[in-house]
C-alpha cells in the first residue's frame, strides 16, 4: 500500500494546479453552486484522475531511475494498475453523481484514454517524440482549462470558443509545452534504456532548454496581450512579481547546463518545477481571491 500511494504522487499534481487556478480566477465564484462545482473539479482532478495517470505511467514504465517527485521509485505491482482503474472510475462516477455534467464527465472519460495510450505498450504514445509533446501539452493545458471553466460556470460548449476562453486556455499549454520537456532532461539514459525517444531526448539537452525559452517568452506574450485587452493589465506587475524569481532560476540553470551537462538532474529538476509551480499557484491565487 505504501508503494502504491508513493506512485500516486499525489504531491505532483501541486505542479498542474496553476491550470485549474487560472480557470478558477477567470470564472470566479458567483454562487454556492459555484463554489460546489469547483471544489469537485479540484478533487476529482487533482487527488483522483492525475494520481490514476501517474500510477497508470509508473506500472508501465517500472523505472529505476528518478520521476516525478520519486528520487528512488519503489517496485510496481498488478495492485497499482488497479487502483489506476478505480480511481478513473471513481472519478467518472462521482463526477456524474455530484452533478458537474456530461461535458465534465466526457472530460475525465477522455483525459483517462488518452494517459493510457500515452503509457500502454501497445500503443505507447510516449514513444512519439514530438506527438507526446503536443497531447501532453494540450490535455494537461487547454483541454483541462476549458473542462474547468465549463464544470464551474455551466456555461454551454459553444460559448467555450471564444478569444477570453481560447487565448487563456493556449497560455496554459504554452507554459506545459515550455516544462514538460525540462521534466525528461535528467532521464535521457533511463527512456533510451527503454527505447522511448521522448520529446527532450530529441531536441537535446541544449535543445531542451531553448525550447522551453521559447515558450516562457510566448506565454508572457500572451498574458501581455490577454490582460491588457481584457481590462486586467495590472495583473502583469504581479505576475512579473511571482515569476521573476521562476525565470531567474531557469537562466542560471540552464548557464550550469552549458558548463557541465551533469547539471541537467533531478534535484534541479525538482527545484525548478516547484519554483515554477509556487510563482504560478501564488499569481492565480491572488488572482482568484483579491483580483489585480
Amino acid at each position: 500500500m505504501r508503494n502504491i500511494l508513493l506512485h500516486l504522487r499525489i504531491p505532483f499534481s501541486v505542479f498542474l494546479l496553476p491550470v485549474f487556478l487560472f480557470a478558477l480566477s477567470q470564472t470566479g465564484l458567483g454562487s454556492v453552486g459555484a463554489t460546489h462545482r469547483a471544489w469537485w473539479a479540484f478533487i476529482l482532478i487533482h487527488l483522483f484522475l492525475y494520481p490514476a495517470s501517474n500510477a497508470y505511467n509508473s506500472y508501465y514504465d517500472k523505472d529505476e531511475g528518478s520521476i516525478g517527485m520519486l528520487e528512488k521509485p519503489p517496485p510496481v505491482s498488478t495492485g497499482l494498475l488497479v487502483t489506476a482503474w478505480v480511481l478513473d472510475l471513481a472519478a467518472i462516477s462521482v463526477a456524474w453523481w455530484v452533478g458537474l455534467g456530461w461535458s465534465f464527465v466526457w472530460y475525465l472519460l477522455i483525459y483517462g484514454i488518452i494517459s493510457k495510450v500515452y503509457s500502454h505498450p501497445a500503443v505507447r504514445l510516449k514513444k512519439f517524440p514530438l506527438l507526446s509533446w503536443l497531447v501532453v501539452g494540450l490535455f494537461q493545458g487547454a483541454f483541462t482549462y476549458l473542462a474547468t471553466v465549463q464544470a464551474i460556470s455551466q456555461a454551454e460548449i459553444a460559448s467555450l470558443f471564444t478569444v477570453e476562453n481560447l487565448l487563456p486556455a493556449l497560455i496554459c499549454t504554452s507554459n506545459l509545452w515550455a516544462v514538460y520537456p525540462l521534466t525528461q532532461v535528467y532521464q535521457h539514459e533511463e527512456d533510451a534504456r527503454r527505447g522511448d525517444l521522448t520529446y527532450s531526448r530529441l531536441v537535446g539537452i541544449e535543445g531542451t532548454f531553448l525550447n522551453a525559452a521559447v515558450f516562457f517568452t510566448l506565454s508572457f506574450a500572451g498574458f501581455l496581450y490577454y490582460f491588457l485587452n481584457f481590462g486586467m493589465g495590472s495583473s502583469l506587475i504581479a505576475l512579473t512579481l511571482c515569476m521573476g524569481p521562476v525565470l531567474g532560476y531557469f537562466g542560471y540553470w540552464w548557464w550550469l547546463v552549458r558548463q557541465n551537462a551533469a547539471a541537467a538532474n533531478f534535484h534541479h529538476t525538482m527545484r525548478m518545477n516547484v519554483l515554477a509551480s509556487v510563482g504560478l499557484n501564488l499569481f492565480f491565487g491572488i488572482l482568484c481571491f483579491y483580483g489585480v
